[in-house]
């Protein structure tokens, strides 16, 4: 009996470093790694920790871990990724703690109050990105030729842009339909703004504030993915950004077709 308890406590614990492991791997998907560098740094920290095999398969949304200890027992666990997004912080914290671990394995405790430190990290204030999205989307207008005025219009539009996606975040519309009303309200503004403000080029101004949208990120890790062999989940982050692409050129187009810009 008393083996029976040692066994089980031990099983448990390393059930508790296998989910501390797959909430590092999830930060790293969870937040714009490719599935390549979420499937490796896993399968190093399982090592680290003595686990003599670790299979990990990863798609876009999921991570699947199965690991073998040394005295052949298998322990399986899995996490569910529901949200994506891109925040490189986070995705470097959690290398540099991977990093650690395969170093110098930490403490259960201590592992788990550096995986809880993971969602710590420093972010931009909601009015430094407020102001940040009005000057990335004026320069790009300028970029793709669009004057002065032009881009004056894409920076008031932006701000509109922003306020309209935190009210669709918080309302946890889908991001695929998000993205459609987003450009829709976008190409709307900068209508408004052309005939009764400062736009000159609503063609230029709606590409400057499309860029915001383009998920250009999700794209260049998917085909990533597929170089690097894993072609299931590199072509389901493709069709992702793909269909979030037409959603947004989609949006655009309802609003200038249907006030016949």
């Amino acid at each position: 009996m008393d083996d029976l308890l040692i066994s089980l406590d031990r099983q448990n614990k390393l059930m508790q470093v296998m989910a501390c492991i797959l909430d590092i791997g999830a930060t790293l998907l969870a937040n714009g790694a490719e599935v390549m560098r979420v499937e490796d740094s896993v399968s190093r920290m399982c090592h680290a920790y003595g686990f003599k095999r670790a299979d990990v398969f990863t798609v876009t949304s999921s991570i699947f871990l199965s690991a073998t200890y040394a005295d052949d027992n298998i322990l399986s666990q899995n996490r569910r990724v529901a949200a994506r997004g891109t925040d490189l912080e986070k995705v470097a914290r959690a290398n540099e703690l991977s990093r650690r671990i395969c170093a110098c394995p930490l403490p259960l405790e201590e592992l788990k109050e550096a995986v809880r430190g993971l969602d710590d990290a420093p972010v931009y204030s909601e009015r430094f990105r407020f102001l940040l999205y009005g000057g990335i989307a004026a320069v790009f207008t300028v970029f793709f030729g669009g004057t002065l005025a032009d881009s004056l219009a894409a920076g008031l539009t932006a701000l509109v842009l922003f306020v309209a996606q935190k009210l669709g975040s918080r309302l946890r519309i889908n991001s695929i339909l998000l993205n459609t009303v987003c450009s829709g309200i976008a190409a709307l503004t900068v209508l408004l703004l052309c005939r009764f403000g400062p736009g000159q080029n609503p063609d230029k101004i709606i590409i400057g504030n499309i860029m915001l949208l383009i998920p250009g990120l999700a794209l260049t890790t998917s085909l990533r993915d597929m170089i690097n062999g894993d072609t299931l989940s590199g072509l389901m982050g493709f069709c992702e950004a793909i269909i979030k692409a037409l959603a947004i050129a989609i949006g655009s187009a309802l609003v200038l077709y249907g006030l016949g810009a």
